[in-house]
């Protein structure tokens, strides 16, 4: 005999009402978990979890719904919703991705790891396992979920200019293992000079900087307004007073005039793939 479906506590959360949304539009329409995910990019006990407010939509999920269900829209909003509110973000995080919404470019320096617009799914998730071993699988990969969202803003139909400048460290240090660090340097290259994406290498040798240690992100807004962000391992600091913005825009300006071109960025990168040995376990 089937289990009767969990109750839903729709008001509870975001993430509560966007899977409750997601059941009425569902039992409306009269179709089972197992048909609606023939029409989407979720599976039947995937799709189960987000109605029951387990996991988080995944990427490309609302667009999906929005279009099978014609609800102009209806999912994407509420999955703004669920991202901006989710607790695994610092309130200043949450302020930050808010603006970053809203740039028209965005410049980073990445000193520890690969910039979370930049990473692949399982990099992330190497680095949210490394961050947390204890946590639960399911809390790990809605942290993944949760990042790789952020990736929509630089494939929009009119994305931002996005520019960063990696320090050596971050890409010769084998994340996840020489398997996913491969697949991470490769998603690398291809955005090292594209339309809207450029990304340059600080070489090892350059030595001292004045962002060594941490990262940084220079958010230029629609309204031409310059914010900073600085982050460290645990906490970030948002500047948006003139003082604070200026010294590290002075300070990324020095560190990107000592990277390497895009093209020899991109050749450090397939020289560093091809130094990965072959590793069948990752």
């Amino acid at each position: 005999m089937p289990q009767p479906p969990r109750e839903l506590t729709p008001f509870r959360s975001n993430r509560d009402f966007y899977g409750a949304e997601l059941r009425r539009l569902r039992t409306e329409t009269r179709l089972s978990l197992e048909e609606l995910s023939g029409q989407v990019p979720a599976s039947r006990a995937h799709l189960s979890r987000v109605e029951t407010a387990q996991v988080l939509p995944p990427p490309g999920l609302s667009a999906s719904l929005d279009q099978f269900f014609d609800t102009g829209g209806h999912f994407a909003r509420l999955d703004e919703l669920v991202r901006q509110s989710l607790e695994i973000h610092p309130a200043q995080f949450r302020r930050r991705m808010e603006l970053e919404r809203r740039a028209r470019l965005i410049r980073q320096y990445a000193g520890m790891i690969v910039p979370g617009l930049l990473q692949t799914a399982a990099y992330a998730r190497a680095i949210f396992r490394a961050y947390s071993p204890d946590a639960a699988p399911e809390e790990i990969e809605d942290k993944v979920a949760a990042r790789l969202s952020r990736q929509a803003l630089l494939h929009a139909d009119t994305p931002p200019d996005y520019a960063c400048v990696i320090d050596e460290a971050v890409l010769v240090r084998p994340v996840g293992g020489p398997a996913v660090m491969r697949e991470q340097l490769a998603r690398l290259a291809d955005a090292v000079d594209t339309p809207s994406t450029t990304v340059q290498l600080l070489p090892g040798a350059h030595g001292e900087h004045a962002l060594m240690g941490g990262g940084l992100t220079l958010l230029t807004l629609d309204t031409g307004l310059l914010v900073a962000y600085e982050e460290g391992i645990e906490i970030g600091t948002l500047f948006e007073g003139p003082a604070g913005v200026t010294a590290r825009q002075r300070a990324y300006d020095l560190v990107r005039s000592y990277a390497l071109s895009p093209s020899q960025t991109a050749a450090f990168m397939r020289s560093a793939m091809e130094e990965l040995p072959n590793d069948h376990h990752s």
